[in-house]
């Protein structure tokens, strides 16, 4: 199957068009966790993948791994993921050092979540699935909040690191991973108003918002940068950051099952937005990287200083061949 024929089959109706309110169209296109839950608009059974990556047989055939590439890819942010938390650490007197770690942290807890998911290590037919699935939910959304609060951070509302600013984000990283938990379970669920037919609530804190956190978060760094800094290069790394995030979108949810089509369901949309996803939180750790410099006066160092004492006054009584000034009454 062609790119374009792949193109044609979406205009021709083959996929369902994208409707605000419904995860119809995100779902044709790309397996979520949450797909499985959430009715299609259309019929009350759940809106399949266009097009799935090759599982692998584990234990003879006992096991199915779904999305292998894509897991991979997750193995491989965890690794990178946890080598930027350790070099952030090692930057003990970087402005926002303590804020920024734990949105890395975060991203390291939605892979793990996601892992277990997208991989069925937790089947959809288990009792935990939903569970999990609202906390992933949770994390995903929290993730891009926490990102944004530290937008924020570096215009020194309150000073960086102190409990102040660090409770602060904890307590609302938590209030946001809690609602967006709540508001997943009631609808997988179907209780409280809310309905898996119908997920707009669902679909408001798992779409909107995360793209409201993204945006402004933008539009933060870059007053930041152009207000207070005197190096233009650290946008270089933001827009790009932002520019990965997108082409990871366009290829899971605009061409993903085209892709897949082309690679022999070797590899799918999910396999090229994880990629994208990971290269964008990359450059997010390069740009802060390049707009933090250490105090070095209070950074410790794992080389061992090297003390000169030296007298002024005894230096001035030197000849010049002890190496001191030269003095004719010597």
């Amino acid at each position: 199957m062609s790119l374009q024929n792949g193109l044609t089959a979406i205009v021709d109706g083959s996929s369902p068009p994208f409707v605000f309110g419904t995860f119809d169209y995100l779902c044709a296109q790309a397996p979520l966790p949450l797909c499985s839950l959430v009715a299609s608009s259309q019929s009350p059974s759940p809106t399949e993948p266009l097009c799935y990556a090759r599982n692998i047989e584990i234990g003879g055939g006992s096991y199915l791994l779904f999305e292998p590439a894509t897991l991979f890819v997750q193995i491989i942010a965890l690794i990178m993921t946890l080598v930027m938390i350790y070099y952030i650490r090692s930057k003990y007197t970087a402005v926002g050092r303590k804020e920024i770690v734990m949105f890395f942290y975060m991203y390291a807890a939605t892979i793990i979540v996601d892992f277990l998911l997208i991989g069925t290590i937790i089947p959809p037919a288990s009792i935990v699935y939903k569970y999990f699935t609202a906390l992933h939910a949770g994390l995903f959304v929290s993730t891009f909040w926490c990102l944004m609060y530290n937008g924020i951070v570096g215009f020194q509302w309150t000073e960086d690191g102190t409990p102040q600013s660090l409770w602060t984000l904890r307590l609302s990283t938590l209030a946001v991973l809690l609602i967006t938990f709540t508001v997943s379970i009631l609808t997988f669920f179907n209780l409280g108003g809310l309905s898996s037919a119908a997920p707009m609530g669902l679909f408001i804190m798992y779409l909107i918002l995360p793209a409201i956190f993204l945006i402004t978060y933008l539009v933060l760094q870059i007053t930041l940068v152009l207000t207070t800094l005197d190096d233009r290069w650290p946008l270089g790394d933001l827009l790009f950051s932002f520019f990965f995030f997108l082409i990871g979108i366009v290829l899971e949810f605009v061409i993903g099952p085209q892709l897949c089509e082309l690679a022999t369901h070797y590899v799918d949309g999910m396999f090229f937005g994880h990629i994208g996803t990971l290269l964008g939180i990359m450059l997010v750790y390069k740009f802060w990287d390049s707009i933090t410099k250490e105090d070095l006066e209070f950074a410790v160092s794992g080389k061992a200083n090297v003390w000169e004492a030296r007298n002024p006054l005894l230096e001035d009584d030197l000849p010049a061949t002890f190496g001191g000034p030269k003095n004719e009454a010597w």
